[in-house]
């Protein structure tokens, strides 16, 4: 008598059984106490800044999370994100989508065995991707920091259902703002687009607003998008450290608003935007500036105006802070478990 697959895992031999049967799959891939792997796949498809802060969670939990890329071409030697393509991705317990855009359907359709789900890591436009429609009725589940970024969310991806809020987990480890007189940080957005991801208006604003504050003789420091070309802004001081930790001496920062708005201002510092005509955002990063402004001659007046966000708008943007990290990984175990599939694995390449 030949035990079937469905046999063996009922009679919990799933272990060394299903791996001496099973070419491609190992003891511990299959052992009860493996490893839990999650796969994520970004609309911009190597950015692995996505999964950054996602990375502590995991090492604390004995998780593996592994970004699922294109290709290893934009991928640096010492990015601390795993990567693997389509061709070699390693068997997991979840995919995890954090849009519907190409690649995140194109990854969702090749690993279609593997169980889905769907979480807000960047801002989006509240309008349903055209192929959200491909996936959306497999996902286990959908999280979104906030309730306004939950409510673009699923508006995104076409949900009816609800989508959990959990955080931000960028505000896991916010630092203490303590300001110094006449710092302003400048956060850049991407003023040209790449094959990673798309760009936004209001960089020559960005730049004249920078001069403005400059000559009146405040000390510029840039906080650079991970894609934003550098040139640009070499005349002034660049941060070494990411923007949110560089927002904790800033007085005030000024730039075109986007996912780290309401981050930074989750760390008390007050915002002001630079809102070019053709730039579109949702409502709720525009909530937490203290004004936006549409001309270089009124960044001056407006950073020395500038109020910290409001209670509410920060937390209509992200959501609760702190322990953020951990309840995503709670609703993605909860995704797995609900999935009730014991063993998945990526489907065959073509």
């Amino acid at each position: 008598m030949t035990m079937t697959r469905r046999a063996l895992l009922a009679t919990g031999g799933l272990g060394l059984g299903l791996a001496a049967v099973t070419p491609g799959i190992s003891a511990a891939v299959t052992s009860p106490r493996r490893r839990p792997r999650v796969l994520l796949a970004t609309n911009e498809p190597w950015g692995t800044y996505h999964a950054q802060p996602l990375l502590a969670e995991a090492a604390g939990r004995g998780w593996e999370l592994v970004q699922v890329v294109p290709d290893r071409s934009r991928v640096t030697p010492t990015d601390p994100v795993q990567v693997a393509t389509l061709a070699d991705v390693p068997r997991a317990d979840l995919l995890v989508v954090n849009g519907a855009g190409d690649w995140p359907a194109d990854v969702a359709a090749a690993l279609r065995r593997l169980p889905l789900a769907a979480s807000s890591l960047a801002y989006l436009q509240p309008v349903e991707a055209p192929r959200a429609k491909e996936f959306r009725d497999r996902l286990e589940l959908a999280t979104a920091a906030s309730p306004a970024e939950a409510e673009v969310f699923a508006a995104h991806l076409g949900l009816r259902r609800r989508v959990r809020m959990v955080g931000s987990p960028q505000t896991d480890t916010l630092p203490v703002h303590r300001p110094q007189d006449g710092r302003v940080l400048v956060l850049t957005s991407v003023t040209r687009p790449d094959p990673t991801g798309g760009a936004a208006p209001g960089t020559q604003l960005l730049l004249d607003a920078a001069a403005k504050l400059e000559a009146a003789g405040k000390h510029i420091v840039v906080g650079l998008h991970p894609r934003e070309d550098r040139t640009l802004w070499e005349r002034y001081e660049i941060s070494p450290v990411p923007s949110v930790q560089a927002s904790a001496t800033a007085e005030c920062a000024v730039g075109i608003p986007g996912t780290v708005f309401p981050i930074v201002a989750a760390v008390g510092v007050p915002l002001v935007g630079c809102v070019d005509p053709a730039l579109t955002v949702p409502d709720y990063i525009l909530d937490v500036c203290s004004s936006t402004i549409d001309g270089p001659d009124q960044a001056v007046g407006a950073v020395g105006n500038a109020r910290p966000a409001r209670r509410g708008a920060v937390f209509a943007a992200v959501g609760p802070i702190g322990g953020s990290a951990r309840r995503l990984y709670s609703a993605w175990h909860a995704a797995i478990i609900s999935a009730r599939r014991p063993f998945a694995e990526p489907a065959q390449a073509a």
